[in-house]
């Protein structure tokens, strides 16, 4: 059985890494393994591995059939549908899932001519012909938004799209493991505009602007867990642990701060937001008991169903409702599957070896969800099981209580770190010294106290207020001690990535460390772990450097690497949710590329795009000197004006700045014409890094090029491609064989601008953008020219990438 199930996740891991959809007949073959497995039972595993690709084909195909069309992106749509999710209200929007019914398209000439109504052309889709699932944001609705209410909306969508960079998370990923094929926002249309429109639409859509035409129906469990949410709202709005006890509630994390979300990461207790299985088993753990000893007590159920099956089931009983006041996501439908089949095991009547439990569920969650595979939380949290299994079975009884919950924390801690390296680019030695802490803390305190205050808030109002206020309080006992242990230093090797093919040895390093007593020579399983943490890609010769522009949407983020040294210029944008590209791009990348230190920090100036993600750079990495335009954005003393004619070298590689100068400071000049101009120099080739300068910059940097030459092989297009720059006399003097524009998708100033690439093309040059390509790497070699290495959204492609 276990190879079976290796066989099958081995199946579905491996379609996971196609780059195209395969046609649904590729499974054919498979059944031709069939009679091979029946005559020869020895291949059987062979046969589950073929199950699980098939099926994860089956299933993809499912998913994206109602695949966005690039035809329907931009587009005025009126749409008919459900509010299928918990909505995420923020200070100026509010975020939701909605399931379209009915789906028409506008003609855009006709829906504005007032005089020739009959002109408007309206074409019915059908579900089918369109995206089913999309992800909206409607920025002042003009009502609360409740799960269940079907609406009429004028939308404007687009494919799902995110960053893509080495080391950062897979947003399309995300979006496609929830079923969503679009996203977009509601667009309140005009009077007129509507009045034309809504003739062509059926007789129930017949209201203005935007119309509830339902109210809550058919979603009654996410019904119960929104007004949890406004109630936790209501009750803790004044607290800042509002997020924490909402998440081990409901399982809604988005009001916690990224303050307290570093916390968790740096102290290795992230955990325990998650609902999986340390929450579902103490509930089920509690409801079993429990259970059992109330039906003992009651002659008449005792004599007709043992109380053991009756509490397994009450125990499976419990658990599901806990799972579905969470929302049944990933974690928590693992979680719940394995203590399914524990507590059916004791129904029936049957002992089943603990890895067997475990073989089981892991089957099943991947039969429910194949798409599992892509969440780090499912490879940790069937580690997480395996390794206590592997660590404490088969052993002489341990020593007590303590000595038990301690070991279980060394047990995790050593056998999640690779894993931990690979997904999050973090293992916290402080982590089993934490969770010895927390675990107990969170799971007796703060999680009974948080569940019994939802369950009673409606019938006692009071006593829910109480309750919750106690788990309030819990936390604030708990959160001094984690921030005392957060704040402790860690080696700067624990925070990078290690290479895929180190994994497997480093795995097997740690099942021999952790082998029983009795096994000789434990400590070669150390000489395992060592490829992990010393192996390296080839790194930069002396002389040259490598050049990676990141992919943060509508900003700018770039790194340059030499032999010894890392250069980070600008740092992309920051979002009014606190969410910023900083933190979630640039950190991870220079993770994933196994850097330690940043020795240069340029913020170009002071526009959001650019300096957004500063703070979260020196907060998640050591910096040796930062050079800015605007260093009173920065504390006194940690930021130095970049001046031109300012140079220095690293390696064999030169860098200068050539603009601003000291009088540009002195004038009133916009903050896109101070920006710091770099200029990256091997001996055989060049760099040009010009953030947003603008014409005036350009052409002074033109009449200097006697004093500071311009010419380079690659250009970081300046102000992303606006018209306000580009201008020909620049384009010709710096002659770049490469062009690159930092630019979001489909975004709303239609950067670069097509008269601005066109220049661009006019001059030979390669023009490639963020949007279209994601990360772009290249090396400037030491004696062979500009090399392009990697465009990282056509190398890391995946069937559900956008093309």
């Amino acid at each position: 059985m276990y190879l079976s199930v290796l066989g099958f996740l081995a199946g579905v891991a491996a379609f996971q890494q196609l780059s195209q959809l395969p046609p649904w007949y590729w499974c054919l073959p498979v059944g031709l393994l069939v009679p091979v497995c029946v005559r020869y039972p020895k291949y059987i595993p062979l046969l589950f591995v073929g199950l699980g690709f098939c099926w994860s084909l089956l299933f993809a195909h499912l998913l994206m059939a109602g695949k966005m069309t690039p035809e329907l992106e931009g587009r005025n749509l009126i749409a008919l549908g459900k509010v299928t999710a918990l909505p995420t209200v923020s200070s100026d929007r509010t975020k939701f899932e909605f399931t379209i019914i009915n789906l028409w398209k506008i003609d855009k000439d006709s829906a504005t001519n007032e005089k020739n109504s009959a002109a408007l052309k309206t074409i019915a889709l059908r579900i089918n012909d369109g995206p089913s699932k999309v992800l909206l944001n409607w920025y002042a609705p003009p009502k609360s938004i409740q799960v269940g209410q079907t609406w009429a909306l004028m939308i404007r969508l687009k494919r799902p799209n995110g960053f893509r960079n080495p080391g950062g998370f897979d947003y399309e990923a995300w979006l496609f493991r929830q079923g969503v094929q679009a996203t977009g926002y509601v667009k309140i249309p005009k009077d007129g505009d509507w009045l034309h429109i809504k003739s062509s639409l059926p007789r129930n859509i017949d209201a203005l602007n935007v119309m509830q035409i339902e109210g809550p129906d058919g979603y009654w469990i996410d019904g119960v867990r929104q007004w949890l949410q406004t109630e936790l709202d209501h009750y803790l709005g004044y607290s800042s642990f509002r997020g924490i006890v909402t998440a081990l509630t409901i399982g809604e994390r988005h009001a916690i701060t990224p303050e307290q979300w570093d916390v968790f990461t740096a102290t290795g207790t992230n955990h325990l937001i998650a609902i999986s299985g340390l929450h579902i088993g103490l509930i089920a753990g509690l409801a079993f008991f429990a259970g059992r000893w109330l039906w003992s007590r009651w002659a008449y159920l005792a004599l007709r169903v043992p109380a053991q099956k009756a509490a397994a089931l009450l125990a499976i009983l419990f658990a599901g409702a806990y799972a579905a006041m969470a929302g049944f996501a990933v974690p928590t439908q693992r979680a719940l599957v394995m203590v399914a089949v524990v507590m059916l095991s004791m129904i029936l009547q049957r002992k089943i070896q603990p890895m067997r439990v475990l073989s089981l569920a892991l089957l099943l969650v991947l039969i429910i969800d194949p798409l599992a595979v892509l969440d780090g939380g499912f490879w940790l949290s069937f580690a997480a099981v395996g390794v206590l299994l592997y660590g404490m079975t088969w052993r002489l009884a341990p020593k007590g209580l303590w000595w038990r919950w301690g070991h279980a924390q060394w047990l995790v801690f050593v056998g999640l770190a690779p894993l931990l390296l690979w997904f999050f680019q973090n293992v916290a030695l402080v982590a089993p010294f934490a969770n010895i802490v927390a675990i107990p803390w969170v799971s007796f305190l703060t999680v009974p106290l948080s569940l019994l205050g939802v369950v009673l808030a409606p019938v006692f109002p009071a006593a829910a207020s109480g309750l919750l206020s106690l788990a309030d309080l819990s936390l604030q006992g708990l959160w001094p001690v984690l921030n005392w242990i957060a704040a402790v230093e860690q080696p700067p090797w624990l925070a990078v990535k290690p290479q895929l093919w180190t994994l497997l040895p480093a795995c097997v390093g740690i099942m021999w460390c952790l082998a029983p007593r009795g096994v000789p020579a434990r400590w070669v399983g150390l000489v395992w772990l060592m490829p992990m943490f010393l192996i390296t890609e080839g790194g930069v010769e002396q002389g040259a450097a490598e050049f990676t522009l990141l992919d943060v949407g509508q900003g700018l983020a770039a790194v340059i690497k030499t032999r010894r040294h890392v250069l980070v210029y600008d740092s992309g944008p920051r979002f009014n949710s606190g969410f910023d590209t900083g933190r979630a791009v640039v950190v991870p990348y220079l993770r994933s590329a196994r850097v330690q230190r940043i020795d240069g920090f340029v913020v170009s100036h002071g526009d959001n795009d650019h300096i957004g993600g500063a703070q979260s750079v020196l907060a998640g990495m050591p910096v040796s000197r930062v050079f800015t335009s605007v260093a009173q954005e920065f504390s006194p003393g940690q930021a130095q004006s970049c001046i031109a004619g300012y140079s220095w070298q690293w390696d064999g590689v030169k860098f200068q700045f050539l603009s601003p100068d000291e009088e540009d400071y002195v004038k009133e000049r916009l903050d896109n014409n101070l920006s710091c101009v770099l200029m990256v120099e091997t001996p055989s080739a060049k760099l040009l890094l010009t953030g947003d300068i603008e014409k005036s910059v350009e052409r002074e940097l033109v009449m200097e090029a006697d004093q500071f030459s311009i010419a380079a092989d690659i250009l970081v297009i300046p102000h992303h491609g606006s018209k306000t720059s580009s201008s020909m006399p620049f384009i010709d003097r710096v002659s770049p064989t490469f062009a690159l524009a930092a630019v979001g998708y489909r975004n709303r100033f239609g950067f670069p601008k097509k008269q601005v690439v066109e220049r661009y093309l006019q001059k030979n040059s390669a023009v490639l953008d963020t949007a279209a390509y994601g990360a772009m790497r290249f090396v400037l070699h030491r004696d062979d020219g500009v090399e392009l290495m990697d465009l990282y959204r056509h190398s890391a492609r995946r069937y559900w990438h956008r093309e």
